[in-house]
């Protein structure tokens, strides 16, 4: 193990673990409302995806104000977002309004794109260090909104979303979060089927930094491919932005009851560090073959 390596990876973990601290209790507490933050990819400066002429940020805005308005009807639940506009917010300003809400859940809303037009269908990713180079380039993809940002090396402080290894950390954070992110976003893609007959690519795993720096479970919704034309069609019409909000919105209020009683605790966050040490230095192994390949 190259000790300067494994030295850069604990810098990179405690600097993600540190990062938000500075809002008020992020921890498991008592709330009188189940808490849940939506966040509109993209805005503003930044399009997105733009396939036929539809923009991503619009489609993931529209859809992410139709999920809000249908959560706002449950007296249990409290909805914060990201924007409600179509402004450009800062990839590191989107999980801190999460934290500064101390919410329990954080929802990312978005479209694919791909080169090829025959690609197509829903997604759902969670946190996690990816073991597919496919994943890893949606990762890339969507972290590297990063480098619009002004004074970009500062606030990252070297974190290149095109590094495998700067991407360690993030996943270690999430992990005590793992498990509700994988049952809200089985819960999701099965609606997507289900209700809305829309063809599912799965529940999948990407170190994504939006999701990394949120202290709550969460998961990345992509809607569809905008650059596949019968899909594109169908999120740019309001049948189909209504359905997907609706199979979104389902999703949550069905996880609002497993989720609030297994959030994480302070106690368990302080012991991450310790649990993880080894995991740690095999993480960086696999991450330095996976940017070798």
């Amino acid at each position: 193990m190259n000790f300067i390596m494994l030295n850069k990876s604990r810098f990179i973990l405690l600097f993600f673990g540190l990062f938000l601290i500075g809002s008020s209790s992020f921890y498991a507490q008592s709330k009188s409302k189940f808490k849940v933050v939506l966040d509109a990819g993209h805005g503003g400066k930044d399009p997105g995806a733009i396939y036929y002429g539809v923009k991503e940020k619009d489609i993931a805005l529209d859809v992410t104000l139709r999920v809000g308005k249908i959560l706002e009807n449950n007296p249990e639940i409290k909805v914060s977002y990201t924007r409600k506009t179509d402004v450009f917010i800062e990839l590191i300003d989107r999980p801190k309004i999460a934290n500064k809400e101390d919410a329990d859940l954080f929802i990312s809303i978005h479209c694919n794109g791909a080169k090829s037009a025959q690609a197509y269908g829903t997604e759902t990713f969670v946190m996690g260090l990816s073991r597919s180079a496919a994943n890893l380039e949606v990762a890339k993809k969507e972290n590297s909104v990063i480098l619009l940002e002004s004074n970009y090396q500062e606030k990252y402080k070297g974190f290149d979303p095109n590094k495998p290894e700067s991407l360690i950390g993030m996943k270690l954070l999430q992990e005590e979060y793992l498990n509700q992110s994988i049952d809200l976003a089985s819960k999701i893609e099965t609606n997507f089927v289900s209700s809305n007959k829309r063809y599912s690519r799965g529940v999948k795993q990407a170190p994504l930094w939006v999701l990394d720096a949120s202290y709550m479970p969460g998961v990345l919704i992509e809607l569809g491919f905008l650059s596949n034309k019968a899909e594109n069609n169908y999120l740019s019409s309001e049948n189909g932005k209504n359905e997907m909000a609706q199979a979104i919105a389902k999703a949550i209020g069905m996880s609002t009851d497993d989720l609030a009683n297994s959030l994480v605790t302070q106690e368990n966050m302080s012991k991450l560090g310790d649990e993880t040490r080894e995991r740690v230095e095999e993480e960086i192994k696999k991450a330095k073959a996976l940017g070798d390949m």
